[in-house]
Order: C-alpha cells, then sequence, then structure tokens
C-alpha cells in the first residue's frame, strides 16, 4: 500500500499550534506563582497587623527565588530539554505551596519566607523555559506572542484572587494552599509528558555578538527599565491593594480580593481594546489619556472612603496602565524582529525584579509613614514611564536620523 504523502507546512502548522496551546498553559500558571501573594496575604490575616516589614520580605524573597533561578538553569538543568526545567520549575513551585500548608500558625516567620523563596525560583524556571519554548511563535507574529502570553499571564492573576476570594470563608488556611498547589502540580504533569526540547534554527539571522551589541543600545535599555517601573507600578497595587482596602476604607478580605480582581480584568481588558486600537489612533493621545487615568485613579484611591470610589479609582489605574504593555509590546517587535530567548528572558527577568521589589520597598515606607503611603509609589512610577516612553520615541527618531543618506 502507498504511503500518503504528508505536507510538511500543515505538520509544522500543527506543532506550532501545539506548542503555542502549552506555552499559554504556562503563561498562565506563571501568573498563579507571581500573583499569589497579593491574594493570600488577607488568608494569612496580615491586615490585622502592623508588621509591614515582614510583608515586604515576602516580596523580596520571591525577587531573591527570581534570581536564584538564572542560576539552577545555567549549572543543573539541561538547557535543550524544556521538558525537564518546565516541570521542575512547577513541582518546586507546588512542593513550595504544599510546605507553606504543612506550617503550623506559630512557625517561625522565615520558613514561609523560605517557601515563598521556593515559588519565585519555580516562577523564574518557567520564565526560562516559556522564553526559550516562545522562539518559533515569536517568529510568526512578534506583537501577538507577546500580547497573548500577558494575557494569558494576567487571565492567571483573576483566577487566583478569585480562588482566594471564593473560598475566603469555607476552606481553611491550609486547604486554600493546597488548592493553589494543584495548579502547578498539573502544570508539573503536563510539561514532563510534553517532550519539548529547544528547536534548532535553520534560518538565518544575527549572529549572538550583534544581538548582544543591539540590546545593550540606549533603546533596549530604554525598554529594560520602562517595564521595569511599569511592572512595579502594576505589582505595586496588586500586591498591596486587599490590605490597603481592608485597612483604609473598611473593606471585607473577601471583597477586598474581587477588587484585586477586577483590578486584573480591567488591565486585560483594557488591553484587548487597546491593541484594536492602536492601528487608528495616535500613540502619543493614547499614552497622553492613559498616564491621566491612571493618575486619576491613584488620586482617587488616596482620597476616597468609600467602595464606591474604590472600585473606580481601581478601574481607572487598570485602564490606565492597560496601554503601557501593548505600547511596549509593538516597539520591542519592531525593534527587534528577531529572537534571542536568553536576551529577552534578561529584560523580562529584570521588569519581574521590578515587580518584587517595589512592594518591597512599600513594606518599607509603610512601616514609617502608614498604609497610605501604598498609592504614593505607582502615581510616581507612572509619571517615570511616561517620561520613558517619550525617551523611547525620542531616541527612536534620532537613530532613524542617523541611518538615513
Amino acid at each position: 500500500m502507498a504511503a500518503h504523502p504528508v505536507d510538511a507546512s500543515s505538520g509544522r502548522t500543527l506543532f506550532q499550534a501545539g506548542l503555542a496551546r502549552k506555552i499559554l498553559v504556562g503563561f498562565f500558571l506563571s501568573g498563579v506563582l507571581t500573583s499569589f501573594l497579593g491574594a493570600i496575604l488577607p488568608v494569612w490575616r496580615h491586615h490585622l497587623t502592623e508588621d509591614f516589614v515582614s510583608i515586604g520580605n515576602y516580596f523580596l524573597a520571591m525577587a531573591v527565588g527570581l534570581l536564584w533561578a538564572n542560576a539552577i538553569w545555567k549549572y543543573l538543568l539541561p538547557k535543550r530539554n524544556l521538558a525537564v526545567a518546565l516541570s521542575a520549575g512547577c513541582g518546586l513551585a507546588c512542593a513550595s505551596f504544599l510546605l507553606l500548608a504543612a506550617l503550623a500558625p506559630g512557625a517561625p516567620l522565615w520558613w514561609r519566607i523560605v517557601a515563598v523563596g521556593g515559588i519565585g525560583c519555580g516562577s523564574g524556571l518557567l520564565h526560562i523555559g516559556l522564553f526559550q519554548a516562545l522562539t518559533p511563535v515569536y517568529k510568526l507574529n512578534p506583537v501577538a506572542a507577546l500580547y497573548l502570553s500577558g494575557t494569558f499571564f494576567g487571565l492567571g492573576c483573576v483566577v487566583v484572587a478569585l480562588l482566594v476570594a471564593g473560598v475566603f470563608h469555607v476552606y481553611t488556611v491550609p486547604s486554600i494552599l493546597i488548592f493553589l498547589a494543584a495548579l502547578p502540580g498539573y502544570g508539573a504533569g503536563i510539561f514532563a509528558l510534553s517532550g519539548l526540547r529547544v528547536q534548532e534554527d535553520r534560518q538565518p539571522g544575527p549572529s549572538f555578538r550583534q544581538a548582544v551589541s543591539d540590546f545593550r543600545s540606549p533603546g533596549a535599555v530604554l525598554l529594560a527599565l520602562l517595564l521595569f517601573f511599569q511592572f512595579g507600578n502594576e505589582w505595586a497595587i496588586a500586591g498591596w491593594l486587599p490590605l490597603y482596602l481592608i485597612r483604609r476604607i473598611g473593606v471585607s478580605p473577601e471583597g477586598s480580593l474581587a477588587l484585586l480582581a477586577a483590578y486584573w480584568l480591567a488591565l486585560i481588558v483594557g488591553r484587548m481594546v487597546v491593541l484594536s486600537i492602536l492601528p487608528i489612533i495616535s500613540h502619543g493621545k493614547l499614552l497622553g489619556g492613559s498616564v491621566l487615568a491612571a493618575l486619576f485613579g491613584c488620586i482617587i484611591l488616596l482620597s476616597t472612603n468609600n467602595r464606591f470610589g474604590a472600585s473606580a479609582g481601581i478601574l481607572l489605574v487598570g485602564a490606565g496602565f492597560a496601554s503601557v504593555y501593548p505600547l511596549v509590546a509593538e516597539l520591542i517587535g519592531s525593534r527587534f524582529p528577531y529572537y534571542h530567548p536568553g536576551l529577552f528572558n534578561g529584560i523580562f527577568s529584570f521588569a519581574m525584579v521590578g515587580a518584587t521589589l517595589a512592594p518591597w520597598s512599600l513594606g518599607l515606607f509603610a512601616s514609617q509613614w502608614g498604609i497610605g503611603v501604598v498609592m504614593l509609589l505607582p502615581l510616581l512610577g507612572t509619571i517615570m514611564a511616561f517620561l520613558l516612553v517619550v525617551l523611547i520615541w525620542a531616541e527612536a527618531k534620532f537613530s532613524r536620523g542617523l541611518v538615513k543618506p
């Protein structure tokens, strides 16, 4: 019997579709791991104390874990076997959640900090592996790859907030942590059976040295700084919003978690809207309107004393922050059409460190000046992000002017 011919292009399409689904699952789990601290703090009853330094230390432990992930990837894991790396990251996060669930209420604080660091390390391993796996998908459509990965990351953040809010008065703290452990545990099983490996790049492209040179350019440095401050803005609010709403406005713990989910949804929906209008609206006007919305939202949250005002402020802040990531994705896709996973992971790892250091610094500031300072840092960071975007546009125009004959 004659063998049926196989369409190589359709085979590649099916491979890329299956790979894309696994990548999106990975970014969803990454959102779960990175955002759990903001949702779990009311469960740990930190809204009843003023030990803000300890809260900040949780975020510092997360940052240290993210940094340790790079060393583990470099020295311990087989770099070409993404299945091992991704399942190891999810497995470490699952074990860390189970350690948190096993801790007695009076256990020393450093045990909890160690477990949080383990979750950060697992999240970091997941990030590195995902950026490696993203290579063929990114080459098809850079902006869509960055946008979809960011959307599924945000969905993971929404799910954590809604899950914890829904079971806040139903299950015990260990039970909630076991539920959270099941998500990366499921991911570890999926990735262990996936057989993912780094694909050989048979298409000509720039050398690694050329890519390093490009990423040391002023434009790349400004992009990294922009993501650093913008992620810091977003996660300063995401990490402290429930505690702020409970202590400053008197919202119930489960209500504060529902508003945290609304904040993440505002970011996701806002990014969908921004992506659809980017081709037809001036980027300068879009950025200006977004900055004003974010600033106005922070001011409302600083001054309001009721849930309606808090809800309006949260939606404005989420909508204001929403435009920055699509603009950055477009800038990255146009400036760096080729893809070097290690370098891209470096930029986004730098941004994620900013996302954890900002909430850590708020713990120090809140211990000195009270919980109200939580909204001041995102307000100042929004102004800094606006200035960086203006500098990036100016640098891009200057660079284009230099290369003209």
